[in-house]
């Protein structure tokens, strides 16, 4: 793991969120993407070299629906930047992570993605994000 490549923060609404967040930072969200397969619409937001992922659900049964249901509004997960994804998810597997995903899918912001089980990481959800050449 390289470096923390952005924090995910789930909202009800992407639209009043990213009115908040543009306010906060001084800047509109540079990316906007919907990613169907996990039922989200995404924004990104630049601050300094951080990035903000804002995920509003789209479905009811997705992922970000039922954490909303179930925490309400906040951060949903952290995720690092890796040079090779599918190395990490075999070397986190060897250390006795829980992986969501044992192989990567497409995710937004031109990356690969996996995830690392809560209950394996002190309650956190943790993605691994490779970008996509």
């Amino acid at each position: 793991m390289r470096k923390i490549e952005h924090i995910g923060i789930a909202v009800n609404s992407l639209e009043t969120s990213n009115q908040l967040f543009e306010k906060l930072f001084g800047a509109p969200a540079y990316k906007m993407e919907e990613v169907a397969s996990e039922g989200v619409k995404t924004s990104f937001f630049m601050n300094g070299p951080n990035k903000i992922e804002l995920l509003e659900a789209t479905t009811p049964d997705s992922p970000i629906a039922k954490f909303l249901e179930k925490k309400g509004e906040g951060i949903h997960h952290i995720a690092f930047d890796v040079e090779d994804i599918t190395a990490e998810i075999t070397r986190l597997k060897a250390e006795g992570f829980i992986v969501l995903n044992e192989t990567p899918k497409k995710g937004a912001d031109n990356k690969l993605v996996a995830f690392l089980h809560p209950k394996a990481t002190n309650g956190v959800l943790i993605e691994l994000c490779q970008e996509i050449v």
